[in-house]
């Protein structure tokens, strides 16, 4: 049984910051819905013809401003995450290719690192992580240097600026297999989790034996029910700040029973249906809580999916739910856009992006093509907030909002940087995109080599599934954006901001 969020709010020094004594009551609440692995096709109001059922996201789409061309950090989860709650892509750290795996995780964000969480808690507002982390803790170990997962731990998501966290240390496929809150497990991991294949795919580690994927999703949803509710009704009126990540539709591909068999699409049709519930679940706490009409929320995805696009004639989801892919006919989990998760080709980082905020003007039913990342969430927040970022802080963030509220920002934003598993890097620019590799980068073939040529360069507008390398017949535009890519690694753009 979990315990139920003991809330707390601390009026204190944060590093550098001093929390403001305001009453910040007309601020907006901030949640930010991250899911694991969710393709841009999964979502109907994004792929109409998509055959999961995703209600609750539709209704998400229709009710603010739907981005259709926005992007992961990076093509896989951890350095994404670092990206989001910093505004500074991930390659700018040690991490420069992959992701962390527990035990041997060590923290990613540095403690005087701004984040979103200790922005927002240095303006007032109380903030809670309900879900994934996968940047890193602080593992207690014991006299022989062994990893004790049941001992409290450091240097978590606490220390990175939130009052709250409750969920896990990394993927859900990934040891230790227990719930944690604030710097403890909620249990002992006296079990172990044997290894298991696709669908279920999981390694074999320390668990606790009360522990379940199938339940994780719903667990999620209460927790975050919980604190939305209770922060609403707090005395002090504080503002909240939810960062909400989910464990889904990433490995194991493990839907609640009650879901098995609900889209005739597999385990894997069937899990995206169960996101879109869990989803609805929280907005349904949110409108509850009395707080929806003054709450921005964001919902998206730390990368493209991992199904693959199969052909016909070979084995496909639908008849043997073992495979990792469909034929086009059946589902596209990344759209019409080519590879999957870890790719620095589209299907690799092209990801969905809803944005709602009724008091904040953004209107039902607005579009943008603005090229967007997710980095740029934390200088959408302060935006949204009236607050400055502290000198130094999101050099790689650029605020969204006015295209939200159906406008033009000011100041044109620098190209985005596309980053796949193995550090391949491209970077986009209008309709262009410049691949600085000879391939993927990733799962798909051929994988290349970062920064052997020829590189690919395509125009998405006219080629949004990039079939058509156009470097031998515009060599002046890939010159242009390679030079772009240059001067936005160094930091040139930081100092003209």
């Amino acid at each position: 049984m979990i315990r139920p969020f003991l809330f707390f709010y601390s009026l204190a020094l944060l590093g550098a910051f001093v929390v403001p004594n305001v009453h910040a009551a007309d601020q907006p609440n901030i949640l930010v819905i991250l899911a694991d692995d969710m393709g841009y096709g999964d979502i109907q109001a994004l792929n109409p013809e998509s055959k999961i059922p995703t209600p609750h996201l539709n209704k998400l789409a229709g009710g603010g401003a739907t981005f259709t061309d926005a992007h992961s950090g990076s093509a896989v989860c951890t350095p994404t995450r670092y990206g989001l709650l910093t505004g500074r892509y991930c390659w700018r750290t040690r991490l420069k290719s992959g992701v962390l795996f527990p035990p041997n995780d060590r923290p990613l964000i540095a403690n005087d690192r701004v984040t979103i969480a200790k922005f927002l808690k240095s303006h007032g507002y109380r903030t809670a992580i309900v879900g994934k982390w996968h940047l890193g803790i602080g593992w207690a170990r014991n006299e022989n240097g062994k990893v004790d997962f049941d001992a409290p731990f450091t240097d978590g998501p606490i220390e990175k600026g939130f009052d709250q966290f409750f969920g896990i240390a990394a993927s859900l496929d990934m040891v230790p297999y227990v719930f944690l809150r604030d710097h403890q497990a909620v249990a002992k991991t006296t079990k172990t989790q044997q290894a298991l294949g696709f669908p279920k795919y999981i390694r074999k580690g320390p668990k606790d034996p009360a522990f379940d994927p199938g339940d994780c999703l719903d667990l999620l949803a209460k927790q975050a029910g919980t604190f939305i509710k209770e922060s609403a009704k707090a005395d002090d009126g504080a503002p909240f700040f939810l960062y909400l990540p989910l464990t889904a539709s990433h490995k194991p591909v493990w839907p609640h029973q009650r879901f098995v068999g609900k889209t005739k699409l597999g385990p894997y049709g069937d899990f995206v249906h169960q996101v879109d519930h869990t989803v609805g679940v929280v907005l349904q706490a949110l409108e509850e809580s009395g707080a929806a009409d003054n709450t921005l929320v964001i919902y998206t995805s730390d990368n493209g999916s991992f199904m693959f696009r199969r052909r016909d004639g070979e084995k496909h989801h639908l008849a043997n739910e073992n495979d990792q892919g469909f034929r086009p006919q059946d589902h596209q989990a990344n759209f019409h856009f080519r590879g999957t998760k870890a790719d620095v080709w589209e299907g690799g980082h092209r990801v969905p992006f809803l944005v709602r905020w009724p008091k904040g003007g953004i209107k039902p039913g607005t579009t943008s093509d603005r090229v967007t990342c997710l980095t740029d969430i934390l200088a959408t927040v302060a935006e949204a907030v009236d607050q400055p970022l502290p000198e130094g802080a999101g050099e790689d963030s650029f605020s969204f909002l006015a295209e939200a509220r159906g406008g033009k920002a000011a100041q044109t934003r620098p190209g985005v940087i596309n980053h796949s598993a193995a550090g391949f890097f491209a970077i986009r620019r209008g309709p262009w995109k410049l691949i600085l590799a000879s391939g993927s980068g990733g799962r798909q073939k051929p994988r290349g080599k970062s920064f052997e040529k020829p590189y690919h360069l395509f125009h998405l507008g006219k080629d949004p599934s990039e079939t058509k390398n156009l470097i031998n017949e515009s060599p002046d535009i890939a010159a242009d954006l390679e030079k772009e890519f240059l001067s936005l690694a160094k930091g040139d753009h930081v100092r003209k901001k």
